[in-house]
């Protein structure tokens, strides 16, 4: 791949890639080549091990002021929380067949509500949806998503579950999207986040969101600190959930992240990971679908997670995915990993 960016006018002191599918991630840098109104910068890269990859691009002007841009000759590009992101699809790269499928189908109808915790000492504001269709009093399966409006937004997850349920291929069910008020603090193995989770969050949904009696009519998911978040809330208070659909974990291990140090809160998310490694053992398996992107810093933190929690008894399948930590590698595993994780369940 050879990326190229004009400057005729020389406004430019450096020009440099930022990715996520090599170290380091914020290179190679440009070179300037041309002259004229032809001058320009530009970087060869060879295709790394992904279907896809996003990116921006770092300008650095003659004032010293640094600018993070999307590609201005790539019209491609992928959202996320922190703006969008240009992208490259190769070939051979294909979205989801379901939402090609999604136009004109039923939607589920959608609220908005905050449930209060006395233990947070704060409001967890949560998303309710629900296949189309069906009686709001009919007890059904409730899928718990961490940074779910985010999942919402980005990674079409209710455009996902509109088209599935319509299909058939899911069963009638609900969705409660989570949306964190302070998400480093709560989703960092927080016992108090995992108590509010399981003895405030749940019992209030059933009022608004009747959830059909049995552990296993409860999933949790989540991506990220997200993820983590949900297997502490699982391992703290086991019969909170059925089944657990994790993506790109932050594992922190102490034998695979020393890069995350600086994190507020790696001391005690690293002590939790390491309590789960060192179980030989755990009384309450529950199916675990987990993802990870080849390319990502946490892959190895995450594959080591799912060899632990299978020989622990867990029924753990692990996908990996040629792509990097971002909303679409996300979007793109939720079929077969969740969809069939909730078929087995709910089925």
């Amino acid at each position: 791949m050879t990326f190229r960016f004009p400057d005729p006018d020389r406004r430019l002191v450096a020009v440099s890639l930022v990715q996520e599918v090599a170290t380091p991630r914020a290179g190679p840098e440009f070179e300037r080549s041309g002259d004229g109104d032809g001058e320009l910068w530009q970087v060869r890269l060879e295709r790394p091990a992904v279907d896809r990859m996003e990116y921006l691009l770092e300008l650095l002007h003659a004032d010293g002021g640094r600018e993070l841009v999307c590609d201005p000759h790539n019209p491609v590009q992928a959202p996320g929380a922190f703006g969008s992101k240009s992208v490259m699809e190769f070939p051979g790269y294909a979205a989801p067949g379901w939402l090609r499928r999604a136009a004109g189908g039923p939607a589920g109808p959608v609220q908005d509500l905050t449930v209060p915790s006395r233990t947070l000492g704060r409001g967890v504001p949560v998303r309710l949806w629900c296949s189309a269709g069906t009686d709001p009093a009919e007890p059904l399966p409730l899928l718990v998503v961490h940074d779910g409006v985010q999942y919402a937004e980005f990674s079409d997850l209710l455009v996902m579950l509109d088209t599935l349920s319509a299909q058939r291929t899911l069963p009638p069910m609900r969705a409660a999207l989570l949306h964190p008020v302070a998400r480093d603090e709560d989703y960092s193995a927080s016992p108090n986040y995992a108590e509010a989770l399981h003895g405030e969050v749940l019992p209030h949904l059933h009022r608004p969101a009747p959830i059909a009696p049995g552990r296993r009519m409860r999933v949790g998911m989540g991506c990220s600190l997200g993820a983590l978040a949900m297997l502490h809330a699982h391992r703290t208070y086991p019969p909170s959930f059925g089944g657990l659909f994790l993506q790109s974990g932050s594992f922190f291990h102490h034998r695979y992240d020393r890069y995350e140090l600086a994190f507020e809160y790696f001391q005690r998310i690293r002590w939790f990971t390491d309590r789960v490694h060192a179980s030989r053992e755990w009384d309450q398996p529950i199916p675990i679908r987990m993802t990870c992107g080849r390319v990502e810093m946490n892959f190895a933190n995450n594959r080591a997670t799912s060899l632990v929690l299978r020989r622990q008894g867990y029924d753990v399948e692990f996908y990996q995915v040629p792509d990097a930590h971002n909303w679409i590698g996300w979007r793109d595993t939720f079929q077969p990993g969740l969809v069939n994780l909730l078929g087995e369940l709910w089925g």
